[in-house]
């Protein structure tokens, strides 16, 4: 009997040793960073991927020392059907719990588009074909399918993607992102409308964009956004012709190499306002939101007219004569006693034509 005892006690023994040991085991794998050869990995769970799948990879890979631990750790904490496929960036320094946190939370690795106020909409397009990871749907489509596409409530997509910088996922498509910046420019530009000033020389929302599409492309000084949408606010108001070369730049499309001429000025298109008395028929570019806010909250004042100053600001005056002075100021560097002192520091830069050279052209 006493032998008996004897055995069972030492079976106990043995058992509670090998537990304690199968334990301390389990807490030495859960505290041991996984090995890696380079400061950051990036892992790819595909979909369909099972956890014991992703522990025999890990394992074969050498970054943990347990592939049944890795399994037992998922079961454990009820995470064995919970992987989300994607891509996951594994660091040095992360412990088995914090791999298997990663690879279950959908937080995969995600790749950035910017979009950049004053591009195009087809250079918006060609950012996201340029990051290389992501499906492209829409390219070579007509303005038609791609307003169609996208679900843009207009007949051009120009002006519809509102600039910012969007996360996406390897394999997401241009319909995804693109369609996700539209609808934010739709917000910003309900949101611009709603809290728009009095009295404004653009009567919809949409002419709204458009002229803030010009704004943007006429200056990247934030200061003097609303007194540029002033001038061109006023001009309309007023009859006048908008005179802006960007506009002349984005109906000559691809003829356009570089150089603004006098014939490029005289060309009729839907977008000179060397020649139209009135906005162009769509936005010329993405607008930011402070362009558009610009736009509905223009300053106050009478100057007509701006031409560039060399140092990325403008010189604006309220009289042809003034800004005729300020052309030769700034362009020929002739001096100029009608200009303000205080604002006539600048160096050679190409100039808004003035308003009798487009008598001349």
């Amino acid at each position: 009997m006493k032998t008996i005892l004897s055995t069972l006690l030492v079976l106990a023994i043995a058992g509670g040793a090998a537990a304690w040991g199968g334990w301390a085991l389990y807490q030495d794998f859960l505290a041991t960073p996984v090995k890696l050869n380079a400061e950051q990995v990036v892992y790819k769970v595909p979909n369909g991927a099972t956890i014991r799948g992703v522990a025999h990879d890990l394992a074969d890979r050498g970054w943990i020392r347990s592939r049944f631990l890795f399994t037992m750790l998922a079961y454990e904490h009820n995470q064995q059907n919970a992987l989300k496929s994607g891509e996951y960036a594994i660091e040095p320094g992360m412990t088995p719990p914090q791999v298997l946190a990663r690879l279950t939370s959908g937080r995969s690795i995600q790749f950035p588009v910017t979009i950049v106020p004053g591009m195009t909409f087809r250079q918006a397009l060609a950012a996201v074909d340029d990051a290389g990871v992501f499906e492209m749907e829409l390219k070579g489509l007509p303005n038609d399918e791609l307003v169609k596409r996208l679900g843009i409530e207009s007949e051009h997509p120009e002006g519809w993607l509102y600039p910012d910088t969007y996360l996406f996922q390897r394999g997401a498509t241009d319909v995804q992102i693109l369609t996700r910046a539209y609808r934010r420019m739709r917000e910003v530009l309900d949101e611009e409308w709603g809290a728009r000033g009095g009295d404004l020389a653009v009567k919809t929302p949409y002419e709204a964009l458009i002229l803030a599409s010009i704004v943007e492309k006429e200056t990247g000084k934030a200061d003097e956004r609303p007194r540029i949408a002033g001038v061109f606010s006023r001009r309309l108001e007023q009859g006048m012709k908008l005179q802006t070369d960007p506009t002349v730049i984005y109906g000559l499309g691809e003829d356009f190499d570089g150089n603004i001429t006098r014939a490029h000025l005289r060309r009729e298109t839907p977008y000179n306002t060397y020649v139209i008395p009135a906005l162009p028929p769509t936005p010329i570019a993405l607008p930011s939101r402070e362009a558009i806010h610009a736009v509905l909250h223009p300053a106050a004042g009478d100057e007509l007219y701006f031409v560039a100053r060399g140092d990325g600001s403008h010189y604006f005056s309220a009289t042809l004569e003034e800004h005729n002075c300020a052309v030769r100021h700034f362009q020929l560097k002739q001096p100029c006693a009608e200009l303000r002192h205080e604002e006539t520091g600048g160096a050679d830069a190409p100039a808004d034509k003035p308003e009798t050279a487009a008598a001349d052209i």
